[in-house]
């Protein structure tokens, strides 16, 4: 099927980029790329980005081959890659669904959020409970081009530009504090981002400004690679090795007990970390895993 037809049939829309116009680079039915003659000047499509090359392994149209390369080299070492990432984006519409239908939460801080795919965190949270806000946060220019179409058709969804790995510049930013009231819970998700996270700080330590602003009762939500430190450790490492020296640069597969500091004062909803898949799925595993699931995992905790 082509990149740029939906599963029912019908035409996917380009996204606008910030000046209107609109992006190319899709694939052809044969895997081929599209030309990209109007790509917009302000989009380095030399270098891989994280929601592009997240969105090429989900057969995504908004990416460009340095981010289809970055996938193929992956899939040569897990052919399963798609499983991978979509297993990570499936736990995004469970967790979301549960803070919906359980916990009386109906504010969402979605830090990089990423290109979108049919399921997002307003679509979920909003079907379930209409008062919903959500702000997404977001530096990529073609996740910004979708932002900014997406806020005509939603007025309960937001569009940040800020950093977030940087905890200050998210909490003091104008859009977060206008349509978020931090004197009520909040459900914050850093859901495939700290893994990508090249700075001087812990990933740790970025959280706990985080979890350290939010009110008691917020939730936050993470997903993160994994070093299982068994079997499976070698194909993390390879993983590891091709994210962190292809063009995207970043990548980092940690251990469990890294990953867990990362939820420090927070009490673990059950099942605690565990694997994506893993996390209240929606039916019985029909499936045996495939190695790279095994090297995923996301958590969700509460703020007492």
């Amino acid at each position: 099927m082509s990149n740029n037809v939906k599963p029912d049939g019908s035409a996917r829309q380009a996204a606008p980029a910030p000046d209107g116009s609109a992006l190319q680079g899709g694939l052809t039915p044969d895997g081929s790329a599209l030309q990209a003659d109007l790509t917009p000047g302000y989009i380095d499509t030399t270098k891989a980005s994280i929601a592009r090359v997240y969105d090429a392994a989900l057969n995504g149209k908004d990416n460009y081959e340095v981010d289809r390369e970055v996938v193929r080299r992956l899939a040569q070492i897990a052919p399963e890659i798609g499983r991978f990432t979509w297993d990570h984006r499936r736990f995004l519409v469970r967790v979301t669904r549960f803070i919906a239908q359980q916990t009386g939460v109906t504010q969402y801080l979605d830090c990089g959020s990423g290109l979108p795919t049919a399921e997002n965190t307003h679509h979920v949270a909003q079907r379930i409970q209409p008062e919903s806000r959500v702000v997404y946060v977001d530096n990529d220019p073609v996740v910004l081009a979708h932002g900014r179409a997406l806020l005509v058709e939603n007025d309960q969804t937001h569009f940040s530009a800020a950093d977030i790995f940087e905890p200050r510049q998210i909490l003091n930013d104008e859009v977060v504090r206008k349509y978020l009231d931090f004197s009520q819970p909040i459900a914050l998700f850093q859901l495939g981002t700290l893994h990508h996270y090249n700075g001087d700080r812990s990933p740790a330590s970025i959280m706990a400004e985080y979890i350290d602003a939010l009110p008691s009762g917020s939730y936050v939500a993470i997903s993160h690679f994994l070093d299982p430190e068994n079997e499976y450790t070698e194909v993390a490492k390879r993983l590891q090795q091709i994210f962190v020296h292809s063009p995207l640069g970043s990548g980092w597969f940690r251990p469990r007990a890294e990953i867990l500091e990362l939820f420090n004062g927070l009490d673990l909803v059950e099942p605690g970390l565990t694997r994506c898949v893993d996390w209240w799925p929606d039916g019985p595993r029909i499936k045996p895993l495939e190695p790279a699931q095994h090297c995923i995992v996301g958590g969700v905790g509460r703020k007492p």
